[in-house]
Formats: structure tokens, C-alpha cells, sequence
């Protein structure tokens, strides 16, 4: 199936994700949003899209959500990406900047009414270290099979705190959790 690796000006790792997505056997096509913008390419014939990280105009605060702008108040873009979020044959990832993009987007996304937006760190700085996370039960496409394994994860974001707006995280929600080096479930700075 082809899949739509879509990058943003300043987004970087678009290679390596065509590169792993091609290596499980998809038809990874790189994808700038200018193209979508100008009509040159559509989304019709992608079965899946992974709107890639980095540093998406120029990792500022917000930055995905500069880039869900350039989606939402283009009108044809928006009705072509509403349309592919809606088919039952696809399916998205979002990596840093991008996961930003898409929680940004949630009103054209099905299901998506609970998703957190993105806050800034409560140390109040960009963090950068290797974190441990375990999976959990979810309906994730990319964890099946996968609950209960532990693993470590490469974090780096200035914004990487999931705010629900005072609301409880659905059950299900969450698919992989902060633990510490004993597997438990924490809140506890650093590890989280």
C-alpha cells in the first residue's frame, strides 16, 4: 500500500521513516505539504500518512499547531485531509511536531474528541534524554500484541505534556505510559 510520508518546512527524519515504512513492505512517497497546498498531489490513493518531526517552522512554541493552521484555514486541503481521516481503509501516525499537527486537527479526526492538546514542560525546558515507557492495553494499530513490554524511547520536545483540560484520560486512551526502572507507572522527574 502507498503511504504518504508528509514532511513541513523544517521537518527532518523523512527519510528514515520512508525508509522503515518501505522495509515493511509499503510504497513510502515523500510528500511536502506545498504539494498538497498546490493540488499537485491528493491523498486519495494513500492508505496511510505519517506526518514527520523535527523542528516544523522552526520548532517555536506551537509549532505544530502552525502547521495544523496551514490545513485547517485551506479550505480544499482541510475537506481532502477531513476525507482521508474519515475512510475506513487508512491509517495515521504523528512523530514530534507532526503528533502536535494532527492533535491540532481533531475536529476533522473521528474518534479523536479526547485527544490531549500539547504543553510546555513543566521544568519550563526542552528535555532531551532516554525515558522508559511501558505499553498498554490500547487499540493502537502500530502496539498490537505488544501490552506489558517495556521499552526505551528517545524523548526531545519542549512540549511534550499531554493536557486534557482538566478532563480524566479516557479509558483506552493512553497507549504507552511512563515507568520507571522497575516497570511502575510514574509522574516522577526525570523518568516522566
Amino acid at each position: 500500500p502507498k503511504i504518504a510520508i508528509l514532511r513541513e518546512q523544517g521537518v527532518n527524519g523523512q527519510v528514515e521513516m520512508g525508509a522503515a515504512f518501505a522495509r515493511s513492505g509499503f510504497e513510502s512517497v515523500d510528500v511536502h505539504m506545498t504539494d498538497l497546498l498546490s493540488g499537485h498531489v491528493d491523498l486519495r490513493s494513500f492508505a496511510g500518512l505519517v506526518a514527520c518531526g523535527g523542528f516544523s517552522f522552526g520548532d517555536v512554541l506551537g509549532a505544530g499547531g502552525g502547521w495544523a493552521a496551514s490545513i485547517l484555514f485551506h479550505e480544499r486541503t482541510r475537506e481532502e485531509f477531513q476525507t482521508f481521516f474519515h475512510r475506513a481503509d487508512t491509517f495515521t501516525l504523528g512523530v514530534c511536531n507532526g503528533c502536535q499537527m494532527l492533535a491540532a486537527l481533531k475536529e476533522l479526526i473521528p474518534g479523536a474528541g479526547d485527544w490531549p492538546a500539547f504543553a510546555g514542560n513543566r521544568s519550563e525546558q526542552f528535555e532531551a534524554r532516554l525515558s522508559l515507557v511501558r505499553v498498554e492495553p490500547s487499540a493502537s494499530l502500530f502496539l498490537q500484541d505488544m501490552a506489558g513490554s517495556c521499552l526505551p524511547v528517545a524523548t526531545a520536545h519542549g512540549e511534550g505534556r499531554a493536557e486534557f483540560g482538566g478532563r480524566p484520560v479516557p479509558d483506552g486512551l493512553v497507549a504507552l505510559r511512563y515507568v520507571d526502572s522497575s516497570g511502575a507507572a510514574t509522574e516522577h522527574y526525570p523518568q516522566n
